[in-house]
């Protein structure tokens, strides 16, 4: 069962250290290129397990791009649900390497199906529901412990696979991208976004990917829209998205830096 009475530490970045470790992260497929090579699984192995040591103790799947729209353009669509098995696999590999005398959890990423940083490209509603059912099948069948529905921009993609997730009855965390002003993407608060996620039954809420410094104004918001000790997630980035190769990596924030700003969120 995955606990939601203590604080739990979250693994860190996966596109961005497979890029720092040499593995081909460019569009389409960013981070799943990783899961395309016998290297590639090696390194996410490896970082996996490198975040286990440091102390996480959930392991977020490389299941960011594993769905059929993002891989139909590199000739993959059919793959999916073998993609999302080897990126599942390779976690729970990881953590069985790894030992530790408590448990750790494999948390089954689901994300956009368009680009996270743009909510203009929200499919229709029927097509969210078909593709996104999927995506929640195949990570569901794969052995994910909770489903994290992370950098979501949009209240309406959010209520769509948060409804789909909840309804197989495992755990279910949302988490938003936000603009520095503390709003969706798709210009819609964190309050109203809780008030449509709250009634479906999911477990937690939070923010990610945006600089750690802007992440304490949309917890707060979160936090004062939820019941009080509802779980909230936050987990900020160091890089910046790119056209061409996805990601780009710098050094602007150092690790005391970050750990401060969690420690306040």
């Amino acid at each position: 069962m995955f606990p939601l009475t203590h604080t739990l530490i979250l693994d860190g970045a996966t596109g961005t250290e497979l890029n720092r470790r040499g593995v081909d992260t460019g569009l389409p497929l960013w981070s799943a290129n990783a899961l395309l090579t016998d290297e590639g699984a090696r390194v996410l192995q490896s970082i996996h397990e490198d975040y286990l040591r440091a102390g996480a103790d959930i392991l977020t799947t490389n299941t960011f791009r594993t769905h059929r729209r993002a891989l139909a353009p590199s000739g993959n669509a059919g793959r999916a649900l073998e993609l999302t098995r080897r990126a599942v696999d390779i976690a729970r590999a990881a953590i069985a390497n790894v030992p530790a005398d408590r448990p750790r959890y494999v948390a089954g990423s689901i994300s956009t199906l368009e680009d996270c940083y743009r909510p203009d490209l929200v499919p229709p509603e029927e097509t969210l529901r078909t593709e996104h059912l999927e995506r929640v099948h195949h990570l569901l069948e794969c052995g994910a412990d909770v489903f994290l529905i992370e950098t979501i921009n949009s209240i309406r993609e959010a209520a769509i696979i948060a409804r789909l997730a909840a309804a197989t009855g495992w755990p279910v965390i949302v988490s938003f991208v936000c603009n520095r002003e503390g709003r969706l993407l798709s210009g819609e608060s964190l309050t109203d976004a809780a008030r449509r996620l709250l009634p479906l039954g999911v477990s937690a809420l939070g923010v990610n990917c945006a600089p750690t410094h802007d992440l304490a104004k949309p917890l707060a918001e979160l936090q004062a829209a939820c019941p009080v000790d509802f779980p909230l997630i936050a987990y900020g980035n160091i890089g910046h998205a790119d056209d061409s190769v996805g990601w780009v990596n710098t050094d602007a924030e150092q690790p005391s830096v970050y750990g401060a700003h969690a420690l306040r969120w």
